[in-house]
């Protein structure tokens, strides 16, 4: 197997690392891309391709969250990840560690680890490399790498968000969801929400939104019955995904072009929050996006006006 073929065949796993360690699916291809380049043009053999490769990936992206980080200091409104539909890594003995740490929820919580320890926890928690391996990828000894470790796993322990474990219960429950968004149905919607329910959109400034933060079933619901004739005027269909490995949906203006994307956190046969990603900036990796607020120019246009007024 000569550099070509080993590297594509890691790819999958050295993406998984850096979006997990970045949040962002064109930051984690850059950085992939970047450990392609150094592979290529080291001139070293070494023992481990897998070792060597995942080492690199790491070094790059820590080096791009650093930067990353102050940036997001200053972002406008919530921050989430954007949003990925496919993890391209598979492994079946750590099928739980992937799927949990995949999550839009997860994710944001790893935002309060220093760029060293979600190094060091990505890559011990979720994928199971041994501290010698870690110690060599972020150039730190083994002492110092089970301390990240384990204050790394104090932060994330503190704040771990809990999931329907059963698929089948939460695919259930998002399809009624869906099906009661669409008929506009309050009860129904309301009926499927946990009391204490958060709505929170990232537009990053940069989308209309419905708010930055809505709380409790009835005003969620109420909130959503209210897009269904907005979005009707304008042709936004709403296409069932799992997105980050929770159900979701992505909406598309008639012309198939990505509006947003929206992700339910499903525990106890409730749906406990709904986070929307509409920063366009954040989408471009699905597709061709559509010009948010020119559908909510066109939908206001298109709004039914009282008889009599011009």
């Amino acid at each position: 197997m000569n550099r070509t073929e080993e590297f594509e065949e890691l790819r999958p796993l050295l993406f998984a690392i850096a979006y997990r360690i970045l949040g962002s699916v064109s930051e984690a291809e850059d950085a992939v891309q970047e450990s392609w380049l150094r592979w290529e043009a080291s001139p070293a053999e070494p023992r481990s391709a897998r070792a060597f490769l995942s080492a690199v990936v790491t070094r790059v992206s820590i080096d791009v969250l650093r930067s990353a980080r102050v940036r997001r200091e200053a972002y406008v409104g919530p921050w989430f990840p954007e949003p990925l539909l496919t993890d391209p890594y598979e492994d079946p003995e750590r099928s739980a560690e992937l799927a949990d740490s995949l999550s839009m929820a997860a994710l944001v919580l790893l935002e309060r680890l220093t760029p060293l320890e979600r190094a060091v926890f990505v890559l011990r928690e979720v994928f199971g490399f041994g501290f010698p391996e870690i110690a060599s990828s972020v150039e730190r000894s083994e002492a110092a790498c089970r301390q990240l470790a384990v204050r790394a796993r104090r932060h994330v322990d503190a704040g771990r968000p809990r999931f329907e474990a059963d698929r089948k219960v939460r695919d259930e429950l998002a399809e009624r969801f869906f099906d009661a968004f669409r008929e506009g149905d309050v009860d129904g919607l309301q009926e499927l929400l946990a009391a204490d329910v958060a709505m929170v959109g990232d537009s990053g400034g940069k989308a209309p939104q419905f708010a930055r933060r809505i709380v409790g079933a009835a005003n969620v619901a109420r909130v959503f019955a209210a897009l269904v004739p907005q979005f009707a005027q304008v042709g936004v269909v709403v296409e069932r995904r799992r997105i980050n490995g929770q159900p979701g949906a992505v909406l598309r203006d008639e012309n198939g072009k990505v509006v947003s994307t929206m992700v339910l956190d499903i525990l106890d046969g409730r749906i406990q929050a709904i986070r929307s990603v509409l920063n366009p900036d954040k989408l471009a990796h699905m597709g061709p996006v559509a010009d948010a607020w020119a559908l909510k120019r066109d939908a206001i246009a298109r709004r039914p006006r009282p008889d009599g007024e011009s």
